[in-house]
């Protein structure tokens, strides 16, 4: 199995409500958009597609309708993380049925595991389930830190996780997992504000939030990079870094549903505990998408 499947822009799907409910046409809608825009991959329920507030039908249904939309165009990375990892291969299970192409696992949240438990914890959902996985490493959501030691022993022993999402906020922590799991061991931003300096020092693109809104633009920073002009695509990245920072000044995906119902793209419903941002956030947050052409 290869991670580098998953390399480039990787767009972090919200998941859109109406009415309490799942809006499939607006989901389906989103993913056309994205498609259409040039990005590499989809995530469906991520922690930007407030994943925590989805019943597991609710989940299993987001992840089947980006399957059936996407139609083989581009990689679906489908969320299947939980902290007990018998849910975790439910969800794993459903995704290969589905179609996705590969797995996002988050960390075990809550119950804070060892590293041998999470060793174990990914080890049992790759012999379960015969798909490539993408760890998830958000200590600040999760409690606990995929250490890299760790990342490398799971890429030596189980040749199904084949690269991580880095949202540790570590460089230090993504260039020794680089320095461990060697080249072709995908090590992916799990942050916009971060894509740019991970990828100069071998990481292998960005599972965004920002592509949500800007996905063509994130798309160009991604290809002038792989083109080798650095001094462009630092120019490209300041130009979006304002818009990076906008998206987390309260906890995302707030900002992002408020931006993406201001934009016209969806209906900015989300579930509690996740709620309507403060308006001093959404008065910030619209000269910025002003100055992109969103609003």
């Amino acid at each position: 199995m290869n991670g580098m499947i998953f390399k480039g822009v990787v767009t972090a799907l919200a998941t859109p409500f109406k009415n309490g409910a799942l809006d499939e046409e607006a989901l389906r809608r989103h993913v056309r958009f994205q498609i259409e825009e040039g990005v590499q991959g989809l995530v469906p329920c991520g922690t930007t597609g407030e994943s925590p507030t989805l019943s597991y039908d609710e989940h299993k249904r987001v992840v089947s309708v980006t399957v059936e939309e996407v139609r083989g165009r581009v990689k679906v990375l489908a969320g299947a993380g939980s902290n007990s990892t018998h849910e975790a291969i439910d969800l794993a299970g459903h995704a290969r049925k589905a179609g996705a192409d590969g797995l996002l696992v988050v960390s075990p949240y809550y119950n804070k595991p060892t590293q041998e438990g999470l060793f174990r914890h990914y080890q049992a959902i790759a012999r379960a389930v015969d798909l490539p996985i993408v760890l998830y490493n958000i200590p600040g959501r999760c409690g606990v830190n995929v250490l890299p030691e760790t990342i490398a022993r799971l890429a030596k022993e189980v040749p199904a996780v084949v690269g991580v999402k880095e949202a540790t906020g570590d460089l230090n922590q993504m260039i020794r997992t680089i320095e461990l799991c060697g080249p072709d061991f995908l090590v992916t931003s799990g942050d916009d504000g971060l894509a740019l300096p991970l990828w100069s020092v071998g990481g292998g693109g960005v599972i965004s939030v920002a592509s949500n809104l800007i996905p063509g633009p994130l798309v160009r920073l991604w290809r002038t990079w792989e083109a080798g002009d650095a001094d462009q695509a630092r120019r490209m990245f300041f130009k979006m870094l304002p818009l990076f920072k906008a998206l987390f000044i309260e906890t995302n995906p707030m900002p992002l549903k408020a931006s993406l119902a201001l934009a016209g793209r969806m209906d900015g419903e989300m579930r509690l505990p996740m709620c309507r941002p403060k308006d001093s956030t959404i008065e910030a947050l619209k000269p910025i998408l002003q100055d992109w052409g969103l609003i």
